[in-house]
């Protein structure tokens, strides 16, 4: 076998190698993404880890809590944080409002009031009494960045904020339907009802 033959044999060899090697590394990569853990928190579209609140947007000891996002904005780390604290503080809107209305259904259920279009009108005025603007006492108790720029805020409302935000609603709401409710009442006056409410929008925010 002359030295041209050899040395042909062994660049095959080389390249068989190099593509072995390089297959090796490709497969190394998909089973590292095969082994990323479900129990672990990873910021959206990414390998990289993020802290766990970011995915169970929940915070120990507050009456509800929410992550605001904002994507990076060119109005630099100030802005991007106002933005992500205003939109956490909408989901702690949402969030409310659901809580509430469901409270002040349940008042009114427990009071006799079971007329299904009361109840509904109940419930809307509820919700429509919680908005951002009340919401004041909610902050972001903690802030981070993701691989792309993206802003996570953790947003939490104290339990006796969330309580007086949502005792004025319920109040509000009983004092503008007064008559409509009265109505139903038959052993009770309205303000034994809101007394009733009150209570527990006190209780489901201890």
């Amino acid at each position: 076998m002359n030295k041209k033959v050899i040395s042909q044999i062994g660049a095959a060899l080389i390249l068989t190698g190099v593509v072995a090697c390089s297959g090796s590394s490709e497969t190394a990569k998909v089973e590292a993404k095969a082994e990323k853990d479900p129990n672990l928190c990873y910021y959206p579209g990414s390998e990289v880890r993020a802290a766990d609140w970011i995915c169970s947007q929940k915070a120990d000891g507050y009456a509800l809590s929410a992550v605001g996002i904002h994507r990076k904005t060119k109005g630099g780390v100030s802005t991007a944080r106002n933005l992500a604290l205003l939109n956490g503080r909408n989901e702690i809107s949402r969030q409310l409002k659901i809580k509430v209305s469901g409270l002040i259904q349940n008042s009114l259920e427990t009071a006799g009031i079971d007329d299904k279009e009361t109840v509904d009108t109940a419930t809307k005025d509820v919700a429509e009494g919680i908005n951002v603007g009340k919401l004041s006492g909610s902050r972001a108790i903690m802030y981070k960045d993701g691989p792309d720029g993206t802003t996570y805020a953790l947003v939490v409302l104290d339990n006796e904020v969330a309580a007086n935000v949502a005792k004025e609603a319920i109040a509000t709401s009983l004092n503008n339907k007064e008559a409509l409710y009265q109505k139903f009442l038959l052993n009770k006056n309205i303000d034994d009802l809101r007394a009733q409410a009150e209570k527990m929008a006190e209780s489901e925010f201890q």
